[in-house]
This record gives structure tokens, C-alpha cells and sequence, in this order.
């Protein structure tokens, strides 16, 4: 019987939330009535007006802080951080990230520890920092934001594309591990979405944008708070029995 939604104790920490599904999926917590721990390399005044928002959209609390993923370190810190705020952590979303897009011949082992920093390896060792404090509280949930992009082939994202795939299978992996502990793990998988982000790389490619939606049978792209509601799902109760999945939200981009 899934658990009644006033029975979790409700805090979540959200990487990438300055911006984007990060931003959207934090605004959509703040309504469920969860208290927010914001993350993101951006500018101090760039994540407070999102914790502001949250806020004023129903979350108790919302504290925020600087960090960059990339830097050995830093998702273990933030994970400190947001414990010693509010004691507990029962949410992580994963969903920072960054893309580096080159013909496949021109990638540099810089731009490989770069991007798998922040793509995979924060997302690891983040989830590995929460976990103690998982386990103490009885369970939690870990939700990695991927990409259709690790399930299918695109020009120039051979990099992007491999760490989202590598999520993926994390996420699998770890759900059969940690499930027998109270932990849930699933990813989100979204497929071309309006965020600005991918309106500005997509309008500086000619044609992009109109292929982009001629590929999507849903025949238009995605807003971020869809995605956002996706992942208030697998936070809530609605997804108590959901584990080891990705669940995509791509207007059927992958299904042909």
C-alpha cells in the first residue's frame, strides 16, 4: 500500500537548481510541501531568487548554496551541507549537468574528465555521501536525471551520451543494491525539452530545431515542468513501488 503522502518527513536536495528541469523540478518539490537544499555552480543571487520562489510556492524552508560538481570533493561537501541544515536528506535529484558536443575524433581527455565529473561521477559520489544518513532515517530517494540521449545515437554526443547511459545503468545498479534498505533509486529520461539552454544550442544550428520535432511523434518538444512533475512522482508516494527504472518523458522521441 503506497505510504500517505503526510507520512514523509519531506527534504530534498536538488543539483543543477539554478536553472532548467533543476529550477522547474525544485519550484514543483516546493509545492508538495518539501523543505528545498538548492545546489548549483551558478551565482549566489541566480540560485536565492529560485529559493525565493520556493518559498513563496509552499516549501517551508529553502536554503541554497555554490558548488561545483566537477571538483573532487564538492558533492560530498554539499551533501554535508544540506544534512547539517536540516538533519536529513530524503530526496537527492541528481540533475546537474553539462554537454560538450565534438565529432567523436576531436574529444580531448580534458573534455572527457570534465564532463564525466560532473555527469557521473558527482551524481556517484553524491549518492554515495546521502546514504548514511539513508540508511539512519529508514529509506530515501535517489533520482538521477539522464537523457533519451543514453539510449539512442545523435551527432557530436558520443561524450554527453555515454555518461547518460552510464547513469542509467547506475541507476539500476544501484536500486537492486540499496532496495532491500528502504532506498529507492530510478532515473528520468527526458527528450528534447524548451529549456533556454537547448533553445540557444539549438537555434545556432540550422534546421535543428525543426528535425528536433519532426522526430517527436507528440509533434512539439517538451517544457521542463513536465519533466518536473515526472520526478515529483518517483519523489512521492504516488511512486513508492517504483524502483530500478528510467522513466522517459520525450513525446515518443526513442520509440522510433
Amino acid at each position: 500500500m503506497p505510504e500517505p503522502e503526510t507520512a514523509i518527513i519531506k527534504v530534498a536536495l536538488v543539483t543543477g537548481a539554478s536553472r532548467g528541469i533543476g529550477r522547474e523540478a525544485a519550484w514543483a518539490l516546493a509545492g508538495r510541501g518539501f523543505r528545498l537544499y538548492l545546489a548549483a555552480e551558478g551565482t549566489a543571487g541566480e540560485l536565492a531568487e529560485v529559493a525565493a520562489e520556493c518559498r513563496r510556492r509552499g516549501a517551508p524552508e529553502a536554503a541554497e548554496g555554490i558548488f561545483d560538481l566537477g571538483e573532487a570533493g564538492a558533492a560530498e561537501a554539499m551533501v554535508a551541507a544540506a544534512l547539517a541544515r536540516f538533519g536529513r536528506v530524503d530526496v537527492l535529484l541528481n540533475n546537474a549537468g553539462i554537454r560538450c558536443r565534438k565529432a567523436f575524433g576531436t574529444f580531448t581527455r580534458a573534455d572527457f574528465a570534465t564532463v564525466v565529473s560532473v555527469n557521473l561521477a558527482a551524481a556517484f559520489f553524491a549518492s554515495q555521501a546521502v546514504l548514511p544518513a539513508m540508511r539512519a532515517q529508514g529509506g530515501g530517494r535517489i533520482i538521477h536525471v539522464a537523457s533519451q540521449m543514453g539510449s539512442v545515437a545523435a551527432e557530436e554526443n558520443a561524450l554527453y551520451g555515454l555518461t547518460k547511459a552510464a547513469l542509467i545503468h547506475l541507476t539500476r545498479n544501484m536500486a537492486f543494491e540499496l532496495a532491500k534498505e528502504g532506498i529507492q533509486v530510478n532515473s528520468v529520461s527526458p527528450g528534447p525539452i524548451a529549456t533556454q539552454f537547448n533553445l540557444d544550442t539549438w537555434g545556432r544550428m540550422p534546421g535543428k530545431l525543426e528535425t528536433m520535432v519532426g522526430r517527436v511523434p507528440a509533434g512539439r518538444m517538451g517544457e521542463a515542468s513536465e519533466v518536473a512533475e515526472a520526478i515529483v512522482f518517483l519523489a512521492t508516494a504516488a511512486g513508492s513501488y517504483i524502483q530500478g527504472h528510467d522513466l522517459v518523458v520525450d513525446g515518443g522521441y526513442i520509440i522510433h
